[in-house]
């Protein structure tokens, strides 16, 4: 590793950030003890839950990919940025930000391999579009000429240098960078004070040290991680300790990307969320960040705050997303013992009606998984434990205990439905991704329940899932926590029909398209040029995206992957890439699941149990199976 004082000091106590009614945080030179003195919020009714089987050990993975020429555009008059900021300016951002440094600080991030990774066609996270969003920025591109019926010119694409570079020469890029960005891990502590609950943010701690000993003045700081409230004040703290005779500013501006749309979501975000301190030098530096965004992002989206506000805004957001999820949950129990009847998904639909609820997050599954949702409420809670707001605490503690309710309920009903027993029989399980459309396997719904299923000692648990490797899925079971002869009845499939084969369960843990039987895609969004666009007149990446899917509207079929033949031709893998190897160990059979040949393939009586809700029960009752789904009744508790 070449910067090992970026790895964080897993041996020391992360420091608590919260001290008394948010005094000044401490240095991170001072010990946990002397965090907690008289005084200081310390109950001792906190302390790891039972009930919880574990939080994940890592935030969401972050990326960055590099953009074109960034041009700040003025805000309209409406925007929501304060009078402040506003009466400022628009600092010209190409004389004063030129580099940009994202920062991962923690060792898979700044493994060696993982960098080849990002400098390769194997990237290191899977998310629908991110190498067509890497590459350009990356690799540059080349000069192309395009024609169509809706322009009266055609459209002259000119050669694009690379502007984005992975690397780990981090010391480096940190000296060379106007703006910082630290994207590192916050996972929630196992050890200590607060294990099972607070934050550990040693990893910020050592990122804060490197910069500031690294970067050059003036240079703005920004966190981008999930944070607790106080981290910006921390690494104020850092900075000033290390430079004391000169003054940095620090942000925050937490990512609200969803895994699986996350390219969409850097897009089209619905909100850009800028903290800073309430100081005319802390005004300036939300400006310059703001005129970063405002090069694709629409002013009025972008929100400027304090730091205290931006840190909890993200924390709360995570959190009320899971409680809708919880909360419809717990409908769906309501619904199935009602029966006569009583659907989870027209209870849905009809409340969604309502504007002030809205549709979203209103699906009934297994539960919600990932490293997000428990984390961020875990912290959330811990943080209403430290201000002594116990019942505050024990409400949102409550929208976790209903999430590992559904996914126990949905087990313990597997087993109750098959005679109570599931000895001699083969288990299918479609999906282990927290969610569709990632590869990320973190604190995976269907970890917990293969588990509960394999205590009942089946014949063989078969996992398939179209975006996991077998190496990540085996990870997670292993970390689960299952006994030596319970994990012998684990076997990772490479393609459903394997999964589905003798079996007399099917069990669908994750929503991909894959296992609906349809169709899999959708309609593009059309290229919005103006007709009389000359071709001198210049393209943005959006709009040359939107070009792109003008194409593939016309040309499904036979579309190559670069329509435009911009993108420069990718080096081939040496014959002895590792990650082509492990492609070979992927379950990336794409193929939409065919549930007559499942019918085929199973044994009598044949059971799904639809976890996501994605089947369509009528037509797979009429193949002859029996068909359970969350909120569909009757189940027996």
């Amino acid at each position: 590793m070449d910067n090992p004082s970026l790895v964080p000091d897993i041996s020391r106590p992360a420091l608590p950030l919260l001290h008394g009614q948010f005094a000044r945080s401490l240095s991170s030179t001072q010990s946990i003890a002397s965090a907690f003195g008289p005084g200081t919020s310390t109950p001792s009714s906190w302390k790891a839950s039972n009930w919880l089987r574990g939080t994940p050990d890592t935030s969401p993975p972050s990326s960055g990919a590099g953009s074109p020429e960034l041009k700040p555009k003025p805000p309209p008059e409406d925007c929501g940025i304060s009078p402040v900021l506003e009466s400022l300016g628009a600092p010209e951002v190409d004389d004063r930000v030129k580099n940009i440094c994202f920062i991962q600080v923690n060792v898979v991030d700044l493994n060696e391999q993982r960098v080849v990774a990002w400098n390769s066609a194997h990237l290191p996270i899977h998310e629908d579009g991110l190498l067509k969003v890497v590459r350009p920025a990356r690799d540059g591109t080349l000069s192309v000429s395009i024609s169509l019926p809706e322009l009266e010119h055609p459209v002259e694409l000119v050669a694009r240098q690379p502007n984005l570079v992975f690397s780990t020469d981090v010391v480096r890029a940190i000296r060379e960078a106007d703006i910082v960005f630290i994207c590192v891990n916050t996972p929630t502590k196992l050890h200590g004070l607060g294990a099972g609950s607070m934050a550990d943010v040693s990893a910020i701690e050592s990122a804060s040290r490197t910069v500031a000993q690294n970067a050059r003045k003036g240079t703005i700081i920004v966190e981008k991680s999930t944070v607790p409230c106080g981290t910006a004040r921390m690494i104020q703290d850092t900075l000033c300790y290390h430079r004391p005779d000169e003054t940095f500013e620090v942000l925050s501006n937490p990512e609200f990307l969803s895994e699986g749309t996350a390219v969409e979501n850097l897009m089209n975000p619905d909100r850009i969320l800028i903290g800073s301190a309430q100081t005319l030098s802390g005004f300036r530096a939300a400006a310059v960040l703001r005129d970063l965004y405002a090069a694709w992002v629409p002013p009025e989206r972008i929100v400027t705050v304090n730091t205290f506000s931006s840190e909890l805004a993200k924390l709360v957001a995570n959190t009320m997303l899971a409680q809708r999820i919880s909360s419809i949950n717990a409908v769906s129990a309501i619904c199935e013992e009602i029966g006569h009847g009583a659907d989870v998904d027209d209870v849905s639909l009809a409340i969604g009606k309502d504007a002030r609820l809205g549709p979203k997050f209103l699906q009934a599954g297994v539960g919600f998984g990932g490293s997000c949702f428990e984390k961020d409420i875990l912290n959330l809670a811990y943080l209403a434990r430290e201000l002594h707001l116990d019942i505050v605490a024990d409400y949102w503690l409550g929208v976790l205990r209903i999430n590992e309710y559904q996914r126990q309920r949905f087990a313990r009903k597997i087993v109750r439905e098959l005679n109570g027993s599931l000895r001699g029989k083969k288990i299918a399980v479609l999906g282990f991704a927290f969610k569709d459309g990632t590869n990320d396997t973190r604190n995976s719904i269907a970890v917990h329940i293969i588990k509960d299923l394999a205590e009942e000692m089946p014949q063989e648990i078969a996992i398939f899932d179209p975006g996991c490797s077998s190496a990540e899925i085996m990870d997670e079971v292993r970390n689960v926590g299952l006994g030596p002869s319970q994990a012998e009845s684990i076997k990772i499939c490479s393609n459903w029909r394997e999964s589905v084969q003798g079996a007399s369960v099917v069990c669908v843990l994750t929503q991909w398209k894959h296992f609906r039987g349809c169709r899999i895609g959708g309609p593009q969004e059309p290229f919005a040029a103006d007709s009389k666009a000359s071709n001198t007149t210049a393209i943005t990446e959006m709009q040359i995206r939107g070009l792109e899917a003008t194409l593939r509207g016309r040309e499904v079929s036979t579309l190559p992957e670069d329509p435009l033949g911009r993108l420069k031709p990718m080096s081939e893998c040496p014959k002895d890439c590792t990650s082509c190897r492990s492609d070979t160990g992927t379950t990336h059979d794409t193929d939409a699941v065919d549930w007559v040949e499942v019918a085929a393939l199973m044994k009598e009586p044949r059971w799904v149990f639809d976890g996501r809700n994605v089947v369509n029960p009528v037509e797979l009752q009429g193949l002859g199976f029996r068909v359970r789904g969350i909120g569909k009744g009757p189940w027996v508790t």
